[in-house]
């Protein structure tokens, strides 16, 4: 089966991203050290996020949220007003910060769109990716772009129909076992999971060794190879 449709992931799979939040998680960390052990911080924190997910969705906005909900749990009355305007000011970065390629990124674009149609999928807060896809400069690579609350299978089984492709006629690759590998799996699609450093607990998921249609990945470069060998 020829593969016609390759789809991508964004956030530290064509940039970086978690090192950002990996940042405005130490900043809070420092901030909240005259109330709580950095441990017990960050525990918090990611109990936070956990609970949150389901209301805010995934992104900067939603993580601020709830960098600001730990602040105050730990704290309490105490907090000072102007901790709040740091957590804000930290919050502001995320949304600010520089969009920086993965090495090699373009390349393997290139390489990839000779192979299939090329689709975004990414999820998270819908002017900040789009903002990011606009700063990368990478659009225009892209049959289409699309930016979900979550990926699922079902998210993925309307994005093959959508582009008209039988599931094991697409691809889908990313750094998250959770959103990328697991649901494009299970809609019928082939995976590819190229793992990233200081990746978030979140997305993990149990690596699925054996499948017939998944693989792991040095890095993006390999992609290409891989989907040939599939064709």
């Amino acid at each position: 089966m020829t593969i016609r449709l390759i789809c991508l992931d964004a956030d530290d799979t064509l940039w970086h991203n978690m090192r950002h939040f990996q940042e405005a998680e130490r900043a809070l960390l420092a901030m909240l050290a005259p109330f709580a052990a950095a441990e017990v911080a960050r525990e918090t924190l990611e109990a936070c996020e956990a609970r949150n997910l389901p209301l805010y969705g995934y992104g900067a906005k939603g993580f601020t949220l709830s960098m600001i909900e730990t602040a105050t749990q730990l704290a309490g009355p105490t907090l000072p007003t102007a901790t709040i305007a740091a957590i804000l000011d930290a919050g502001r970065a995320l949304l600010a910060h520089p969009v920086a390629l993965l090495d090699g990124v373009e390349a393997t674009l290139d390489r990839l769109a000779a192979l299939g149609r090329l689709v975004l999928v990414t999820k998270g807060d819908l002017l900040h990716q789009e903002a990011k896809l606009a700063a990368s400069g990478l659009g225009a690579r892209f049959a289409g772009i699309e930016i979900v609350s979550d990926k699922t299978a079902e998210t993925f089984s309307r994005i093959f129909d959508r582009y008209g492709v039988a599931a094991a006629e697409a691809v889908m690759a990313g750094d998250s076992m959770r959103s990328d590998v697991l649901p494009a799996l299970a809609a019928g699609g082939w995976a590819a999971f190229i793992p990233q450093q200081a990746a978030w607990a979140h997305e993990s998921g149990t690596e699925p060794v054996g499948h017939a249609r998944y693989t792991r990945l040095a890095s993006l470069a390999d992609l290409p190879d891989w989907v040939a060998a599939i064709d």
